[in-house]
C-alpha cells in the first residue's frame, strides 16, 4: 500500500531537539525495515513540513516508523493510490 507521511516540526524545538532529532533520522535511513519503501520525499522551502511517499505493508508499518519522531513532529498518514487523469489506477 502507499501512504502519504506528512511531518510538520513542531514549535519551540532547541538545538539539542534538533540534535536528537538528526541522530534518530539517520538511525532510520540506515536500517529501513525490509517491506518498506520511500517512493519520494520533499520539503516545504521553508523547511516546515516534510513529505514522504511510502510503500508499505499497512497503516501500523508507517505508525511505527513515524513513532520515534512524535515528540519533534506532529504526523499526518494517508493511505493514497496512483490517479491517471480523474481515473484511479
Amino acid at each position: 500500500m502507499l501512504f502519504l507521511l506528512t511531518n510538520r516540526t513542531r514549535a519551540g524545538l532547541g538545538a539539542g531537539d534538533y540534535a536528537e532529532l538528526a541522530t534518530l533520522a539517520k538511525a532510520f535511513y540506515a536500517s529501513i525495515p525490509a517491506g518498506v519503501t520511500i517512493r519520494g520525499e520533499w520539503a516545504a522551502v521553508d523547511r516546515s513540513h516534510n513529505y514522504s511517499l511510502i510503500e508499505a505493508p499497512d497503516i501500523e508499518t508507517v505508525r511505527a516508523l513515524q513513532a520515534p519522531f512524535a515528540r519533534f513532529t506532529d504526523s499526518v498518514i494517508v493511505p493514497v493510490t496512483a490517479i491517471t487523469g480523474w481515473t484511479a489506477s
